[in-house]
């Protein structure tokens, strides 16, 4: 199943493009895409089954497919390539972070830049379906919703001042575009082992598997709810492949007019114009 947020609206994307849950499913679910997990076992009973009339998909109106998590969580240093080129020892328990819910964006959203040293990092991002309070990693999987594609944008300045500030740098309006849409973990052959990468202007910058993960999907699901409940519709950014700009000779920063694609395979592509913001 794919789950989209199409024109602020919930959606389930079919062969013939956007069928709009509440009016197909005669008001039994909301058409708000941030309550889609509230109820997720009965919203994907009832998608396996859902008919009606699909609407074209309009690209232009996709937003992020989780709008408003009460929780998003960001995990460093989770490839080993990624620890070795930032010149970090591959950490032996996640490296666990927040990102403030008010960057989220949608799948096509500029990114507005906050200075002149803002950086990209693609991301697998798990959207929980299932409350999950001290889950075993063997259950972990149980408790996903699906998977969308993610830009952990970070300025490097913020990030590193006063002793590293990872939440406040990677936290700036816009700095969390997902989308296109979500993918439940059934779609995929194996959830553990997708393509990752993305590219600025058509030049690749990042490409890797996310069967490298350092701690994959249900280790972080178990190691996250060991400590605080995670609820449905919160957000794990999983971690970044090696490529980014800040560990280049000489550093690279995204720059105004550029264009941000990143992909995961059978998840999507998303794709964010650069902009340039107040003082970059």
């Amino acid at each position: 199943m794919k789950l989209a947020n199409h024109g602020g609206r919930l959606a389930l994307v079919v062969a013939g493009g956007a069928l709009d849950v509440h009016e197909a499913s005669g008001g039994r679910f909301g058409p708000d895409p941030a309550t889609a997990y509230d109820d997720w076992d009965a919203l994907r009973a009832w998608a396996t089954t859902a008919a009606g009339e699909a609407k074209p998909l309009d690209e232009s109106a996709l937003g992020a497919p989780s709008p408003a998590p009460r929780q998003v969580f960001g995990v460093g240093l989770n490839y080993a390539r990624h620890a070795a080129e930032s010149g970090m020892e591959v950490p032996s328990v996640p490296a666990v972070f927040t990102k403030y819910p008010a960057s989220l964006g949608g799948p096509f959203n500029p990114i507005v830049l906050s200075g002149t040293t803002v950086d990209w990092e693609v991301e697998l991002v798990v959207v929980i379906g299932r409350r999950a309070d001290r889950v075993p990693e063997a259950a972990g999987w149980d408790h996903v919703a699906g998977l969308c594609v993610g830009q952990d944008v970070s300025d490097r300045t913020v990030q590193f001042a006063a002793g590293a500030q990872f939440s406040l740098g990677k936290s700036f309006r816009s700095y969390g575009p997902t989308g296109p849409w979500l993918v439940t973990p059934d779609e995929l052959a194996d959830p553990d082992d997708l393509a990752i990468g993305c590219s600025i202007d058509g030049e690749v910058m990042q490409d890797d598997r996310t069967s490298d993960l350092v701690f994959p999907v249900a280790r972080l699901v178990a190691e996250i709810s060991a400590v605080v409940p995670m609820l449905p519709g919160d957000l794990i950014f999983t971690g970044t492949p090696a490529g980014v700009g800040f560990t280049r000779q000489p550093s690279r920063f995204l720059a105004p007019g550029e264009v941000v694609e990143s992909w995961v395979e059978g998840v999507g592509t998303i794709r964010n114009p650069v902009v340039a913001g107040e003082g970059s």
